[in-house]
């Protein structure tokens, strides 16, 4: 790791550490404002992955993984209203879906790496979100996955409603999920202009 992946090692511990916090603040009925930060994780690996390589952009993925490690620990020992901020079941779907998220990306870019300049950021952030957000809600919050934190009551999360208020019946974790999905995938698209003018600049020099 070198001074020059520096910028790109602040920026995503930025961003997880911003998410974190934002994430205890609802945006709406099935958001929060950390829904809008995260995904900005993805660009920052894209484009570290554009101009340095797989290599250093799976070091900087490391990183904002030990410091959502981090983030997690600390949050277990806060205790909020009715419990504490994180509960383990969180801590390892946040845990869990960031990496593989995020490894994935990395490698789907480097797959397409020689194609049009916006085929390698958009399928890969479009693959790494939806594993992401399927791997996080279904880890923290699925019935099926009790027995993981058998102390944590998420049966508020079961409760059945229309999906997004609108649509046929479904766990109202899935609801949360299907939002939190649509946003990313609207800021993968919107990722691509930062994107090109962030790798236009620094793939020359580099």
């Amino acid at each position: 790791m070198t001074r020059a992946h520096l910028p790109g090692i602040l920026a995503m511990a930025a961003i997880v550490v911003a998410s974190n916090i934002l994430v205890q603040f609802l945006f709406g009925q099935w958001l929060t404002w950390g829904a809008f930060t995260y995904p900005l994780a993805f660009l920052v690996t894209d484009v570290m992955n554009r101009v340095y390589g797989a290599g250093p952009a799976r070091r900087v993925v490391f990183v904002g993984f030990l410091v959502g490690v981090g983030c997690s620990l600390f949050g277990t020992q806060i205790i909020g209203e009715y419990g504490p901020l994180v509960t383990l079941r969180i801590a390892v779907g946040s845990g869990l879906a960031f990496l593989t998220a995020q490894l994935l990306d990395v490698a789907i870019f480097s797959a397409l790496r020689q194609g049009r300049w916006w085929r390698a950021p958009l399928a890969s952030t479009l693959i790494g979100s939806t594993v992401d957000t399927a791997l996080f809600f279904t880890i923290a919050f699925s019935a099926s996955l009790a027995f993981l934190e058998l102390g944590n009551d998420v049966s508020w999360a079961g409760e059945m409603l229309p999906l997004l208020g609108l649509g046929p019946v479904a766990p109202l974790w899935v609801s949360l999920a299907v939002a939190d999905w649509m946003v990313k995938l609207s800021l993968a698209l919107l990722a691509l202009v930062p994107f090109r003018m962030i790798t236009a600049r620094l793939v020359p020099v580099s």
